[in-house]
């Protein structure tokens, strides 16, 4: 089963997608924010093209654990999606994933114009990569 994983920002959507094994994480692409009936049309689509039994979003904690405005967005979006899309919506930690890719594509020398377009996808991959490591060792 493909898992399907969503970094979530203000302005654009990370993707993700696992192979149909569950083992390895590739970068789709980033969505431009167009409001949520278009962004759920995207996802949906995603979700059909890679037939997908399962979405993670990416779940932006504080620091110490605690959740704050952005997390609350997110599990709003998670009750939402679930919803509208019959198939599991899960949240995983994403802490220090974006600053991670940044030092990803920094040791790469990509240029700042190439990072701001590719930020997003790698998040995803790297959220999603996290949660199926998780997933292995059960």
């Amino acid at each position: 089963m493909r898992i399907l994983c969503l970094d979530i920002g203000e302005k654009r959507i990370g993707v993700a997608i696992s192979d149909p094994l569950g083992i390895s994480a590739q970068g789709l692409g980033v969505l431009q924010r167009k409001g949520i009936k278009k962004d759920l049309a995207e996802i949906r689509r995603y979700v059909e093209d890679y037939q997908a039994g399962e979405i993670i979003l990416g779940l932006p904690l504080n620091m110490n654990g605690s959740r704050g405005k952005k997390a609350e967005e997110i599990l709003r979006l998670q009750d939402f999606l679930s919803e509208k899309i019959q198939i599991p919506v899960k949240t995983w930690d994403e802490r220090l994933t974006t600053i991670e890719a940044q030092k990803v594509l920094l040791a790469g020398d990509v240029s700042r114009a190439g990072r701001k377009k590719v930020i997003d996808k790698l998040a995803a991959v790297l959220i999603l990569d996290n949660y199926l490591r998780y997933k292995a060792r059960f």
